[in-house]
């Protein structure tokens, strides 16, 4: 190992970690069953998109998938983007799969700020699914039917899903923090029959009222012929309609419904789901029963390591793809651990002190959260006891090194901490981690099983130790059934086959390292061009982020002067002001840190910083108002009240 390696090495499994873990069975299962020799994961990967058949053929019998395989081929095509069907003489059920346990174990465990936590056993939940079922059939709906939920993170949420995927029906979610008009841009794109939703939600120790934006919900979904409440705050709810049915009146009511599960073909639909919509209405992404399926198998088992009892936890709202990601983990009879609210509230112990107290195994959350964390240096590894904590998950945005420095620190020094990159449009990951490699400072592992992941440069050339476009050559099960109301495709096709004929773009700019790491320097269509150079915003946000008095940035490029210029806008800790020194200071790391290229010709302070409900930074809204552009969908920002700052700045006129 040379001495850059080793300085940059966090963290090695040991032999024992190797062989507990379910890839490295795996790898034993494929040697003996088709005679190879793979040792490590590179050789397994490269099997695994060299071997493709194989390979997914294999995920189904390791995995003893419910169904019917069908006969070969199991491709077909073989490859084709769009187009390729996985298993296309196979037929499964989703929710069949995923309640195989019916005993006492701990299904879900839910936590809401400091409120309650209750706990739900693999029998209650099969209860539950089967009365929701009933309750379905009861009110007319059927396989292809739109079930829209308007949640919180909720156990009923799961139940809800799951029935819906047992008829065969269509789940599409979104979180209660969605005013009316960010749900109807969503629901009312894909004509829901049931709409099922609450009456609020906590949020920073608050309770949030939502009576009010759900009866305009209903009121502007024309499709809509039931509705179910859960209720989950004290909020008074005055639905008077003999179409409006109560959660628990359903439950007792149908307390002996049985489970009859909908068998189908694997490309037929499981989900909706929502492009952030930051330029326009958001796109509704159609994802496949089987799909789902086969790449959270690979995702959560292979790489995750997610078995029986395995206790897993991501702080995630029902908006986000993490949440369709996370109730996953019940196909391997995991336990999956909800919280709904603020990852601050009552304080930053929170998160921590569930992680603690109900020995999670898998902890994932977002890039911006440890960031956050890293701040105010608290030092977990002190105040908490985490023995039982094997995996950390980050995805989101990408996780800056100093952030790596601060898990292994300041967490847990023997942790595998795993960086995520993928999307909604693929409902998982192009590159991630893996438990039988090592984990290096600043790079995430590797790509993920099944996914043939390239750097090309702006002529389709495969690179190394340059950044480009990250993309994927081959064929994979998530790659969506199609954009709902797109006809002949070409949303879907412009979105990702645009730039390179028959290749998915995915539009992250990237780099693949000498590990065979990847770092992700953000969205290429945010990428800054100045004097010609491409630049990526999360090189300039790595060096903002390591200055105390800056809580966060955001980089814009200006067109000015028939060039660009970057433009760097910063939100600043409390009783701190940008006065020259500050400025200067912000400029010297950033050219020490990175380059003088990518020093910003202009520092503006902020109040807030606009970002999506996933909590993703919205660099192109910002680049738009400071072209004097108008925003075409504000509903997808969580906090577009701060907007308004961004509009006709003055000193970006000179």
């Amino acid at each position: 190992m040379t001495e850059n390696k080793r300085n940059n090495l966090l963290w090695s499994p040991t032999e024992e970690k190797i062989k507990s873990s379910l890839m490295y069975e795996f790898i034993q299962d494929i040697n003996k069953k088709f005679s190879v020799d793979i040792r490590n994961f590179y050789e397994l990967h490269e099997w695994s998109i060299n071997k493709r058949e194989e390979f997914w053929s294999e995920i189904w019998d390791f995995f003893k998938i419910i169904g019917e395989k069908g006969n070969k081929p199991f491709l077909k095509p073989e490859n084709k983007m769009p187009g390729t069907k996985f298993f296309p003489n196979g037929k499964l059920n989703y929710a069949e799969n995923m309640l195989r346990k019916n005993d006492d174990d701990i299904a879900i465990i839910f936590k809401s700020e400091d409120r309650f936590e209750r706990q739900i056993t693999w029998s209650d939940l099969i209860q539950q699914v089967g009365s929701v079922v009933t309750f379905f059939k009861k009110i007319g709906l059927k396989k292809g039917d739109r079930i829209a939920a308007y949640l919180p993170n909720i156990p009923e949420t799961v139940v809800v899903m799951l029935a819906t995927s047992t008829i065969g029906g269509v789940f599409s979610s979104a979180s209660p923090d969605f005013g009316s008009d960010g749900v109807l841009d969503r629901f009312g794109q894909i004509k829901p029959k049931l709409l099922v939703t609450t009456d609020g939600y906590y949020y920073n120790g608050k309770e949030i009222n939502i009576t009010e934006n759900v009866k305009k919900v209903v009121k502007g979904l024309l499709s809509l012929e039931n509705i179910l409440l859960i209720p989950f705050t004290n909020s008074e709810t005055k639905f008077q309609s003999s179409n409006v049915h109560a959660y628990n009146d359903i439950i007792k009511k149908f307390k002996k419904g049985q489970l009859s599960f909908e068998l189908l073909r694997l490309d037929e639909p499981l989900y909706i789901m929502y492009s952030s919509g930051t330029t326009g209405k958001p796109k509704c992404i159609v994802h496949s029963v089987g799909g789902v399926l086969l790449k959270h198998l690979v995702e959560l088992g292979l790489h995750s390591n997610a078995k029986n009892k395995t206790r897993i936890f991501y702080f995630t709202t029902c908006g986000w793809m993490m949440w369709n990601w996370l109730v996953s983990g019940l196909l391997f009879g995991s336990t999956i651990c909800l919280y709904d609210g603020s990852p601050f509230y009552p304080d930053e112990n929170v998160l921590w002190d569930f992680a603690e107290k109900e020995d999670i195994n898998f902890f994932g959350t977002s890039a911006k959260y440890l960031d956050a964390l890293s701040k105010i240096e608290k030092n977990f590894s002190k105040s908490h006891d985490l023995k039982k904590l094997d995996m950390i998950g980050s995805t989101g945005s990408p996780l800056v090194h100093e952030s790596f420095d601060y898990v292994y620190n300041y967490i847990k020094k023997d942790v595998h901490l795993a960086s995520l990159s993928g999307g909604t449009d693929i409902v998982g990951c192009f590159v991630g981690g893996n438990p039988i490699s090592p984990v290096f400072r600043g790079e995430i592992q590797g790509p993920i099983l099944g996914m043939d992941v390239h750097v090309f440069n702006d002529n389709g050339m495969s690179v190394k130790n340059k950044k480009g476009e990250l993309v994927c050559i081959k064929s994979f099960p998530t790659m969506p059934v199609k954009f709902w109301n797109d006809e002949n495709d070409k949303k879907y096709k412009k979105a990702y086959f645009e730039k390179f004929n028959g290749v998915w773009c995915h539009g992250d700019y990237i780099l693949k390292t000498d590990n065979a790491g990847y770092i992700i320097y953000g969205r290429s269509d945010a990428t800054l061009n100045p004097g010609g150079v491409r630049i990526g915003t999360a090189e300039i946000y790595r060096q903002v982020e390591r200055i105390d008095e800056v809580l966060e940035g955001l980089v814009v490029g200006q067109d000015w002067k028939e060039d660009t210029r970057i433009i760097l806008f910063v939100r600043l800790a409390n009783k701190v002001e940008l006065d020259e020194e500050l400025t200067n200071k912000i400029k010297s790391q950033i050219r020490k840190g990175a380059s003088p290229r990518h020093v910003p010709s202009k520092i503006i302070e902020v109040a807030d910083i606009p970002r999506t409900k996933s909590g993703k930074i919205a660099e192109l809204a910002v680049k738009d108002l400071i072209h004097n552009r108008s925003i075409k969908n504000e509903t997808a920002l969580a906090n577009p009240e701060c907007l308004e700052f961004f509009k006709n700045i003055s000193s970006l006129q000179i």
